[in-house]
């Protein structure tokens, strides 16, 4: 049911707008934070395109997603969050990005509470209305401001790219530039990365490098782990051999103590009988001597 609210603005579920500018600007905080409340944050705009969309469509946000929190810059990525600009219709594109504000959760966008609009959108196309995406949000991105606007047709494995021109020329004509692509990659200047299509996936290049998709990089951590663990056991093992030869080298360092002492106390005993053998004798000399004498 419509809702006629303060200074001019009417809420209306089956077509939720953000106030106007000039609405906004007389309400005050407690009527503003009221009126972001009220506006939903899940709808859906038209029907779901099946698999292949949102396959495509999630790889995309967990790809620049991961990239951007290793990389720290200050970027917010969102995917299928509801944007409300001042009294234009909701939408939700498969990406947004709007640079230069905290990456925080949000249940939506609006553009009045976060005195921000987007930097960049980007839509993900298979069964759905070419239309709208190749025609409508290229006319209405491009009157709402948003720099870049890029579409990935899953179907035809195709991608496309527009760009407002420099700020004085878009004040006079808000209107996208194509942005023509180099050996097949489209250049991001929002992201500061390539886009370009490699099979049937959109893949970002930040320079020479591919960014990874999150399973490559799973992939690639597993074969690391798998390698670290690996190394740990040769070096267990290794540990494991040295201390088993320390242990044998103690054990004969020990037998052949107790062999050279078994030799001292045998050549001591040999030093004792030698020794009363030859007292033996002299006391027998001795004695020969005296009977002679008699």
């Amino acid at each position: 049911m419509r809702q006629a609210l303060k200074h001019g603005y009417v809420f209306d579920p089956d077509d939720p707008r953000a106030p106007s500018v000039a609405a906004w600007e007389r309400m005050t905080e407690e009527e503003r934070a009221r009126v972001v409340d009220m506006l939903p944050s899940e709808f859906e705009l038209e029907p779901p395109e099946g698999d292949p969309h949102r396959v495509a469509a999630s790889q995309v946000i967990t790809t620049l997603d991961a990239y951007f929190r290793r990389s720290g810059r200050k970027i917010y990525l969102s995917s299928n969050l509801a944007v409300f600009y001042p009294d234009e219709p909701a939408f939700a594109p498969d990406l947004l990005a709007v640079l230069d504000v905290e990456p925080g959760e949000r249940m939506k966008w609006v553009v009045s509470a976060e005195g921000k609009g987007l930097d960049l959108a980007l839509e993900v196309t298979y069964a759905g209305n070419l239309t709208k995406d190749f025609e409508t949000n290229v006319e209405r991105y491009a009157r709402l401001g948003i720099s870049e606007y890029f579409i990935f047709d899953r179907r035809r494995l195709s991608l496309r790219g527009y760009r407002l021109p420099p700020a004085e020329a878009a004040r006079r004509a808000r209107s996208y530039q194509p942005v023509l692509p180099q050996a097949g990659r489209f250049a991001s200047q929002v992201l500061g990365l390539e886009l370009a299509v490699e099979g049937s996936k959109l893949r970002f290049f930040n320079g020479t490098a591919r960014l990874e998709e999150a399973d490559e990089l799973i992939g690639r951590l597993g074969v690391m782990l798998d390698d670290v663990l690996a190394r740990k056991d040769d070096a267990e093992q290794r540990a494991a051999d040295e201390a088993r030869r320390a242990e044998e080298a103690e054990q004969r360092a020990a037998d052949e103590a107790r062999r050279a002492a078994d030799e001292a106390r045998r050549a001591e005993a040999e030093a004792r009988r030698a020794s009363d053998l030859e007292r033996q004798l002299a006391e027998a000399l001795a004695e020969i001597e005296r009977l002679r004498r008699n």
